[in-house]
């Protein structure tokens, strides 16, 4: 591709590209033949359910599908939250392994307890989709909390230019260890990384010659907010799609980045990063507590063209040029599937949830409405299991300095609430028992980590009488869809390991004791699209969430195109999120090392060249032992080659 077309910003950080990074990753031995050298890009459409890819809201991503492979039996990991995936993606690891086991997770310490980046001691359950908290894990792992190499370090390290664009959160851990902080602040990193933070005190620093490009583009050195909108009950919620941030995201891939990796003459991975659907179906308005049309509506579907929209952006650009068309190969996928939510509703029978948490009614200190009687606020899992047991309950996410002395905010949902107390977590994660104050191991007898359709469970103190009593608690209540524990507690009536659904492994991050899925059901019969979930989130009923072990969660969007796919291939073999970076991997001739056995397969059978597959899939069924109240855990999966997919759970 000429020069002549790019920006002179562009130019000049693609000089800067060529005399400052090593060489290619390729090579050949003497006399063999010049193989082709090849780039990548991966598409990530947050939260794109398979089955809302039609021509009308998304002609680009059903184009790839049918010009390409169309993994028609794609599977994200539990639980189906955007960072445990983003991990997977990354690296090609379960989360036993890379020890990402949700957006909000026990670390082990107070996020920011040597005052790295500037901040006090925070909470031991931080939200991980944020730069600052994912450096702060890595200076504590000594570079990479993930403990597996990913794809992009990987390109990086063999002389790959790289590049991770969009959402904040899943972008840095594409490249983690390029976080981890010099000094308490982020130095500039080799990878290019723009989100939601850059240009901002808390982002990724740009290089100078990256600044100069986006201006010379007439660009700014910082996207716009992302839309987003208030959970509460009365709350309308939004009706626009994420347009303007993402546009930013994707100018700046098509009129700065990609033009410097060809003009640096070199092989690029390039990742991008969509935060719709995801972030218009939690917060889209067209449902206001009501479960029809849910996130099915008119501003999620906005949400699905907006993605579509920029990667359509993207390969236009690449089909702009023959030459870049012949070598570079697309991969797109969905970190996980998505439902509506439900505060009470446990079937499509309308049969409401008798928690305890859901009897009160919830206000603000200022007396107004925020959860109404009958309807579970975010944390009522905490909030249950607590009562249950007798022992106070504070909020991680809401630090309190008095006297000298930091707490956590303390949580009573059956008083009114206050400015030193509230009637409920505000994010759902909890601190049971204990004193609430902010130490350098938290005194918490229990701690819980809400990730909408599933909780995270901890028992710093790995009390196995505690544990089962946390375990029969669960088995009685209504809303639960499944329960799995850490096996070195032994089995337990009602549960199924956590080795079941690859969460335990070699992770250096706590594990944690009880994962518990929460329950989910279909309104229309066989209708994926249909699907409601009960949801530990402060969002309202009727906006979207996900995180379960439903099939309509697990059921991502999956489909590549290139010169080394297949064309017109629609792929029935179980594939997953964990599989793409051992494929593209392969594809660019690089070989990812791995510290833990929970790694995906290469998907021979989608590359071009694959023969008939003569791989047998193996469906099963786990069943646990029955609790005291009669009810099982229950697992369905498939199994290739050694490799478990898992498909659905249910409670009953």
């Amino acid at each position: 591709m000429p020069l002549s077309r790019f920006t002179r910003g562009a130019r000049g950080w693609a000089a800067l590209i060529l005399l400052g990074t090593a060489a290619s990753g390729w090579a050949q031995s003497p006399g063999e033949p010049a193989q082709p050298v090849r780039s990548a890009i991966l598409f990530i459409a947050d939260g794109l359910r398979h089955d809302s890819v039609t021509a009308t809201d998304a002609p680009t991503l059903l184009t790839v599908r049918r010009q390409g492979v169309e993994f028609a039996n794609s599977h994200a990991l539990f639980p189906t939250v955007t960072t445990p995936n983003a991990a997977a993606i990354a690296t090609g690891h379960a989360p036993g392994d890379s020890g990402d086991f949700g957006n909000a997770q026990y670390i082990g310490y107070p996020a920011f307890e040597h005052g790295n980046f500037g901040r006090s001691a925070g909470s031991p359950v931080p939200f991980l989709e944020n730069d600052l908290i994912q450096g702060d894990l890595d200076e504590h792992a000594g570079g990479n909390f993930l403990n597996e190499s990913s794809l992009l370090a990987l390109a990086r390290a063999r002389g790959f230019n790289t590049a991770a664009i969009g959402k904040l959160g899943p972008v840095g851990i594409q490249d983690v260890s390029q976080l981890s902080p010099v000094n308490g602040s982020f130095s500039v990193p080799t990878t290019i990384i723009l989100d939601d933070s850059t240009g901002s005190p808390r982002g990724v620093p740009l290089a100078p010659a990256i600044q100069s490009a986006l201006s010379a583009a007439g660009l700014p050195l910082s996207p716009a907010a992302r839309r987003r909108s208030a959970g509460d009950v009365d709350a309308q919620g939004g009706q626009e799609a994420n347009t303007e941030q993402q546009r930013w995201f994707a100018d700046a891939a098509t009129r700065v980045v990609l033009p410097a990796f060809v003009a640096a003459g070199k092989p690029f991975v390039l990742i991008f990063w969509s935060r719709d659907p995801d972030g218009t179906q939690h917060n889209q308005g067209d449902s206001l507590n009501a479960l029809t049309p849910g996130i099915n509506g008119p501003t999620s579907r906005k949400a699905v063209a907006n993605a579509d929209a920029n990667l359509k952006q993207i390969l236009d650009y690449v089909r702009g040029s023959p030459q870049l068309a012949a070598v570079t190969d697309l991969f797109v996928t969905s970190d996980h599937g998505f439902a509506t939510i439900s505060k009470h509703e446990l079937d499509a029978r309308g049969h409401f949830t008798h928690s305890y948490a859901a009897q009160l009614i919830y206000r603000r200190p200022d007396g107004s409405l925020e959860v109404r009687q009958g309807s579970l606020p975010a944390g009522f899992l905490a909030i249950d299991l607590a009562h249950e047991l007798g022992e106070p309950v504070f909020d991680p996410d809401i630090v309190q300095r008095e006297d000298g002395s930091a707490h956590y905010r303390r949580v009573d949902p059956a008083l009114p609430a206050s400015r030193t107390s509230w009637q409920h977590p505000v994010n759902g994660n909890a601190l049971i028992g204990g004193t609430g104050a902010v130490l350098a191991q938290s005194d918490a007898r229990i701690i819980v980590g809400a990730n909408g359709g599933s909780d995270l469970i901890y028992i710093p103190d790995h009390d196995v009488a505690r544990t089962r009593r946390v375990v029969e608690f669960l088995a009685r209540q209504d809303y639960v869809g499944g329960i799995f524990v850490d096996s070195s507690f032994g089995a337990i009536p009602g549960a199924l390991p956590l080795s079941a659904v690859a969460l335990e492994g070699s992770a250096q991050t706590p594990h944690p004791a009880i994962v518990v899925s929460f329950k989910s059901f279909l309104q229309q019969p066989g209708n994926l699209l249909s699907a409601v979930q009960i949801a530990d989130t402060p969002l309202q009923e009727g906006q979207g969430v996900h995180g379960s072990l439903a099939r309509d969660n697990t059921f991502n969007s999956m489909a590549a195109l290139g010169p080394d796919f297949r064309r017109g291939f629609v792929d029935t073999l179980p594939v997953g999120n964990a599989d793409i970076a051992p494929t593209l991997a392969r594809i660019l001739g690089l070989e990812l090392p791995a510290r833990g056995a929970l790694q995906g397969r290469v998907l021979t059978e989608a590359l071009l060249g694959a023969g008939t597959s003569n791989a047998r899939v193996r469906r099963g069924t786990l069943v646990s032992s029955r609790s005291a109240t009669g009810r099982v855990t229950r697992l369905e999966y498939q199994e290739l080659a050694g490799h478990r997919y898992l498909d659905r759970a249910d409670f009953r």
